[in-house]
């Protein structure tokens, strides 16, 4: 399956690492669905996107809200074909001592990182199915690797969308379907910015990381697009149900 003329969907595509993912599909000619629930930054990036000659859309949509994640897809299929590349992007951190977390807060965490996924994946692989080809890739996070303190739920949720990648990359192997899942290192990402800003990096802050980085800087959001591309070639149909850490070497 060529990357030309393929419709593909990216949660959390108007920022970030989202965004370059966006933008490395439709470089390679996919035509991409992006969802996301910032409708300014959406039609920010669409129209600028599509003055480069991009086949994008936007759509704006509540991974946590199934019937809005089910008429969403059915948009995308009418407008722009079955989508035969999922990348579950979207997701939202929350940084709070465990014991302060209460069980609305963790939820909350969860139905994002982990039940987003899940809508997503359960609605758009029947038509890969259908198809005989699919992609899946979704972003995780390097820290399943060890821990973080502070972000017990996040973790606990990435960690979980990394054993449902597992789970369905054994199930839909036979179906021509790969899942696979890329767990970022120290991404510069606004959100990453955000945490910088609030202290939430440790006393060293970003040099500190950096210089604990092997290759000895920043991660760029373009270095997770690139392995995503990577994942979605017909040429890694050997390859699934992996965790391909791109994170400078931090984590190996």
């Amino acid at each position: 399956m060529p990357f030309e003329g393929t419709t593909a969907i990216v949660t959390g595509g108007a920022s970030g690492i989202g965004l370059a993912i966006t933008e490395a599909l439709a470089e390679q000619g996919c035509s991409v669905a992006v969802l996301d629930l910032q409708q300014e930054a959406l039609d920010e990036q669409v129209a600028r996107l599509r003055d480069l000659g991009r086949d994008v859309h936007g759509h704006v949509c509540d991974v946590t809200d199934r019937p809005g994640v089910e008429a969403t897809v059915e948009r995308v299929r009418e407008e722009q074909g079955v989508p035969l590349i999922l990348v579950n992007n979207a997701g939202r951190p929350l940084f709070r001592p465990f014991l302060g977390i209460t069980l609305e807060e963790w939820q909350g965490v969860l139905d994002v990182n982990l039940t987003g996924t899940f809508h997503l994946c359960q609605v758009v692989l029947p038509g890969m199915v259908d198809a005989g080809w699919g992609r899946v890739v979704n972003i995780s996070s390097s820290s399943t690797h060890g821990g973080q303190p502070y972000l017990s739920g996040y973790v606990a949720a990435k960690s979980a969308v990394v054993g449902l990648t597992k789970s369905l990359a054994l199930e839909h192997g036979p179906d021509g379907i790969t899942v696979n899942t890329i767990p970022p290192g120290f991404i510069d990402t606004p959100m990453l910015q955000a945490d910088a800003a609030r202290g939430r990096l440790g006393p060293g802050g970003v040099d500190d990381a950096i210089a604990r980085t092997p290759v000895r800087r920043i991660g760029r959001p373009e270095d997770i697009a690139h392995v995503c591309v990577f994942l979605c070639q017909d040429e890694s149909s050997y390859i699934t149900g992996q965790v391909i850490g791109v994170n400078g070497g931090r984590n190996t």
